[in-house]
């Protein structure tokens, strides 16, 4: 719609020139003539502008569709965020909010299918999206679930286990307590389901580091394109990975900013029946925490400045693997490193912590 739009403003302005122009020739000709010029012209004006009053409709349906096929199927939850005060022994107040301007999301995946209710295992996957104040760059820091923490009211274990302690709301204590940062929003997603949006998509295409065999396809080392359940057998895999699951969390990082960049892409956005389809997909395996309005959904959605190489995928900081006492393997936390990291989230400043800590 924007390139007709734009290519119909450049019409009006050269047929203007053209008017202008005429009008200055002294040898413009009969009344008869030019009465003549004056119709065409204003025939193709007309012309001209109920085409760009046709594209701006189109244009506006387009968007209610995207907007409908978001609002229908999207989820909220009002027990997804922690009160402002402590509500159990352990737990601290909420910090207070950093950049005005900057969001961060808590992003949760689970296989679960009842992704609206707490307490159902473990989420498979931790993320926090940092949106900085501009809108023109997304970081997307991923947790290894295995990382050993404290987590209020339950002592240190591995971070994926405030899930299945006391859901969203402890999941986000533990977040906001381990980076002294606020979290805005939380976003429960339905992995699996969202994973099967690459069907929607025709498959998604991903460089491999590493070669594996997972439920009977096989993954070779160079560029891959997955879909469906080779696109899950794909993210669940670690065993066969060399570092175990903080590969399984790159992979799950590389694959969902596959999907986000096909989905956004001319192609798919430029195709209102394919853009729609893939809106409501996402918006179907998506539940948010009920601070998230539609409102704001939209306001921040028409502040965005970015595209999908502006989402930037990096990790939280562990300095080395260890044996809890309970004899389970964890990640150990760069306490250091993660230091610059909140630092870099409260006063958005992550464009200088990746310039120090460059992505991988």
């Amino acid at each position: 719609m924007q390139d007709l739009c734009v290519s119909t403003w450049g019409l009006f302005v050269s047929l203007s020139f053209m008017n202008d122009a005429q009008s200055a020739d002294p040898d413009a000709g009969a009344p008869a003539t030019r009465r003549t010029r004056r119709t065409w012209l204003a025939a193709v004006l007309t012309a001209v502008a109920l085409l760009l009053v046709g594209a701006l409709i189109a244009g506006a349906l387009y968007a209610l569709s995207i907007d409908r096929a978001v609002n229908d199927n999207l989820r909220h939850n009002s027990d997804q965020l922690p009160a402002e005060t402590p509500t159990a022994k352990g737990e601290k107040s909420r910090p207070a909010k950093g950049s005005d301007e900057a969001i961060n999301y808590v992003l949760m995946g689970s296989d679960s299918r009842d992704i609206g209710n707490a307490g159902h295992g473990r989420s498979d996957v931790l993320m926090v999206m940092h949106l900085t104040a501009d809108r023109r760059d997304a970081y997307m820091i991923s947790f290894p679930r295995d990382m050993y923490v404290p987590i209020p009211g339950h002592g240190k274990n591995k971070i994926n286990a405030a899930f299945a302690f006391g859901g969203p709301q402890l999941t986000v204590r533990t977040l906001e307590g381990l980076l002294d940062t606020r979290m805005d929003h939380v976003v429960l997603i339905d992995f699996e389901g969202f994973i099967q949006l690459t069907e929607e998509l025709g498959g998604v295409r991903v460089y491999n580091k590493y070669a594996s065999v997972s439920g009977g396809y096989n993954f070779p080392v160079g560029n891959v394109t997955l879909r469906g359940e080779e696109a899950l057998a794909y993210v669940r895999e670690r065993k066969q990975l060399p570092h175990g699951d903080l590969d399984r969390a790159e992979r799950q990082r590389v694959v969902l900013q596959a999907i986000l960049a096909k989905g956004l892409a001319r192609e798919t956005v430029s195709n209102p029946f394919k853009f729609v389809n893939f809106a409501r997909g996402v918006a179907r395996h998506v539940s948010v925490d009920d601070r998230l309005t539609e409102r704001e959904l939209r306001k921040t959605a028409l502040s965005l400045r970015m595209s999908s190489k502006d989402v930037h995928m990096l990790q939280a900081p562990i300095s080395g693997f260890g044996t809890s006492p309970t004899k389970q393997s964890i990640d150990v936390v760069d306490r250091k490193k993660l230091a610059q990291l909140a630092k870099a989230l409260r006063n958005d400043q992550m464009d200088t912590y990746l310039e120090k800590y460059p992505e991988e």
